[in-house]
C-alpha cells in the first residue's frame, strides 16, 4: 500500500520542548537525541492512528528500524519548542516514514529525516512483506 498525493496524508504533529539534559557541551541538542524525538513522534502518530507497538506485538509483529536518513539543518537549544511533522509514505513492503522538525514559533525547518522499518513476524523472526490486517484497517479509518 503506497500513499501518494491523490490520497489523504497519514500524518500527525507532535510538540516537544527541548529539555536541559538533551544538550551537549556546546549548549545545543546532541545529535543523537534527534532519533529519540523521531521515536516520540512516531509513537504519537501510531497512537493517533489507533495501532500502537503493543497492538503490533499482540498481532504477532514487530517493526524494527532498518534504515534512517538524517539531515541536520540548524541546531536546537534549551527550552526551544519543536514541532515534529511525521508522515507515513508507504506501509508495504516496509513502513517508510518522513519526519520534519520545525521551530514551533517561527516555523523554521531545523531537521528532516526518513526511516524504514521492516515488518517482522515475532515467532519466526522472518520479514513479512504485507502489513498486519488490523494496521491497514486503522490506516483506512484514519484517512477518512
Amino acid at each position: 500500500m503506497f500513499y501518494n498525493s491523490a490520497m489523504k496524508k497519514i500524518s500527525a504533529e507532535t510538540f516537544i520542548e527541548v529539555p536541559f539534559y538533551d544538550l551537549d557541551p556546546m549548549n545545543v541538542v546532541w545529535h543523537g537525541n534527534y532519533i529519540k524525538y523521531l521515536e516520540v513522534s512516531r509513537c504519537d502518530l501510531l497512537s493517533k492512528i489507533g495501532y500502537t507497538y503493543d497492538d503490533m506485538k499482540s498481532d504477532g509483529f514487530a517493526y524494527p528500524v532498518a534504515t534512517m536518513d538524517l539531515k541536520f539543518i540548524k541546531p536546537s537549544t534549551f527550552a526551544q519548542k519543536l514541532k515534529i511533522v511525521t508522515e507515513i509514505q508507504e506501509v508495504e513492503p516496509a513502513l517508510n516514514i518522513k519526519y520534519e522538525i520545525f521551530d514551533a514559533e517561527t516555523n523554521e525547518k531545523i531537521f528532516k529525516a526518513k526511516s524504514m522499518q521492516i515488518c517482522v513476524d515475532i515467532k519466526t523472526r522472518e520479514s513479512a512483506y504485507a502489513a498486519p490486517e488490523r494496521f491497514i484497517e486503522k490506516l483506512r479509518e484514519y484517512e477518512v
